[in-house]
C-alpha cells in the first residue's frame, strides 16, 4: 500500500510505501472482542468504603432515662453523627444508611464480574485491523457518515512545532473534513446534564507521532506509536495522521 507523505506545512511531497500493516485484513468481530476485554478489565463498583465514612453506626444509646439517648426524643432509630452539643442536648443528623444525605447506596453494583479472554494472537490480529482500518476509505466514510470522499491514510513529514502552524496545516492537508479533525464540545441537551455527564464531543482527529517526538494541541488527541491501544482506534476506521516516524516504528511491528 502507498500513501502521500505530506511536508509539514501541508504541502504534497512524495508517494511512500506503507508497512504491512496497513495491508492487514480487518476483522471488526476480533477488534471488537478485543475493546469488550479491555473495558472489561476493569471492574465496576464503588469504592467499598463509599458512605459508610462516619461515626454514626451504633452511637446513640435506645435505652430508657440513658444519658446521650434518643429514646423519648421523638427522633426515629436510624444511625446518627453528632453535630453539637450543650450541655445534655445533642444535634444529631441522619448518616450512613441509604434513606439519609451522604449515606450509602441501597443496591450498588457488587465488584463480581468476569473478564472478556482473549489470546495473544487474536490482540495481535485486532491491532493490526484497527490501525488498517485508518488506512481504508471505505472503512473510514461508513464511521462519519457526513463525509463524501477521503485521501486515507494521512502521513506526515514533521508535525509544526506551533498551534498556529499546525492547525494550518490541518486545514490544509484535511480541507472538507477539517470540521472533524477538531473536537467539538458542547452542553448535553436534557437531564444528562444532572447525572455527571454535563458535556459531550466528538472524538477528533488522532495523530501517532514516533517515541522520540514531543507534541501538544488542545482539541486532538495526540500518541505514541508505542503506546496505541484499542480504545484510541475503536470503533474502527477513525481518522488518523501519522508522522514519518510513527510509519517506521509501526513497520519494525511483528504481525
Amino acid at each position: 500500500m502507498k500513501a502521500t507523505l505530506y511536508a509539514s506545512d501541508g504541502s504534497k511531497k512524495k508517494e511512500i510505501a506503507l508497512p504491512e500493516i496497513f495491508s492487514s485484513d480487518i476483522r471488526e468481530d476480533i477488534s471488537a472482542k478485543f475493546f469488550e476485554s479491555e473495558k472489561s478489565s476493569q471492574p465496576y463498583a464503588p469504592f467499598i468504603e463509599a458512605g459508610k465514612r462516619h461515626s454514626a453506626s451504633g452511637t446513640i444509646s435506645k435505652r430508657r432515662h440513658k444519658w446521650k439517648g434518643s429514646y423519648g426524643k421523638g427522633i426515629s432509630r436510624v444511625p446518627r453523627k453528632k453535630m453539637w452539643r450543650r450541655g445534655t442536648q445533642f444535634y444529631w443528623i441522619g448518616a450512613e444508611v441509604s434513606g439519609t444525605r451522604g449515606g450509602r447506596r441501597a443496591h450498588p453494583p457488587k465488584i463480581v464480574y468476569t473478564p472478556i479472554k482473549i489470546n495473544k494472537n487474536e490482540i495481535k490480529i485486532a491491532m493490526a485491523s484497527a490501525i488498517a482500518s485508518t488506512a481504508n476509505p471505505k472503512v473510514i466514510l461508513s464511521r462519519y457518515s457526513s463525509l463524501k470522499e477521503i485521501n486515507a491514510p494521512y502521513v506526515i513529514e514533521s508535525l509544526p512545532t506551533k498551534a498556529k502552524e499546525l492547525i494550518a496545516t490541518l486545514k490544509k492537508i484535511f480541507g472538507d473534513a477539517f470540521p472533524i479533525v477538531m473536537k467539538n464540545k458542547v452542553v448535553r441537551a436534557g437531564k444528562g446534564k444532572l447525572r455527571g455527564r454535563k458535556y459531550k464531543s466528538n472524538a477528533g482527529l488522532l495523530v501517532v507521532i514516533g517515541k522520540d517526538e514531543n507534541v501538544k494541541l488542545k482539541g486532538i488527541d495526540i500518541k505514541k506509536a508505542n503506546e496505541l491501544t484499542i480504545s484510541d482506534l475503536y470503533p474502527l476506521g477513525r481518522l488518523t495522521l501519522y508522522t514519518q516516524k510513527a510509519i517506521d516504528e509501526l513497520g519494525g511491528k511483528k504481525q
